[in-house]
Order: structure tokens, then C-alpha cells, then sequence
């Protein structure tokens, strides 16, 4: 499988996780970093047996994303 970038934002009840470069709405959230990485990587294999290999997008305009919160 390719490398799929992630963004986690963290919000005041948790954090929330989503990919970029994959069609459709694919979430993760949890009360850590960590939870929320974890669960929105279980969603995406799930997503794309679901959905086929045609969600994937072959580019994203992102080349990266780091976010930062205190």
C-alpha cells in the first residue's frame, strides 16, 4: 500500500484524524494522538475494501503537513 498523509487536529474534547488523497469522508477520533491515529488507520483499509482502490487519488497538492498545538 502507498503512504497516505494523515492530519490530526487537536480540538478541546479530543483529537480527530483524517487522510489526504483518498475520496470520501474517512475519520478517526480519540482522546489522544495516538487513539485517533490508530483509529482512523483501522478505517481506511476498511474504506478502500469497501469502496475499491478507485478512492485513492493517484496525486494530492499536499506535499506535507505538520501541525503543532500546545
Amino acid at each position: 500500500m502507498e503512504n497516505i498523509k494523515i492530519i490530526i487536529e487537536k480540538h478541546s474534547d479530543g483529537y480527530v484524524a483524517y487522510p489526504i488523497g483518498i475520496e470520501g469522508v474517512v475519520i478517526g477520533e480519540g482522546n489522544s494522538y495516538e487513539e485517533a491515529l490508530s483509529d482512523v488507520r483501522s478505517a481506511i483499509p476498511f474504506h478502500i475494501e469497501t469502496f475499491g482502490t478507485e478512492v485513492l487519488k493517484s496525486e494530492s497538492s499536499v506535499l506535507e503537513v505538520v501541525l503543532q498545538y500546545e
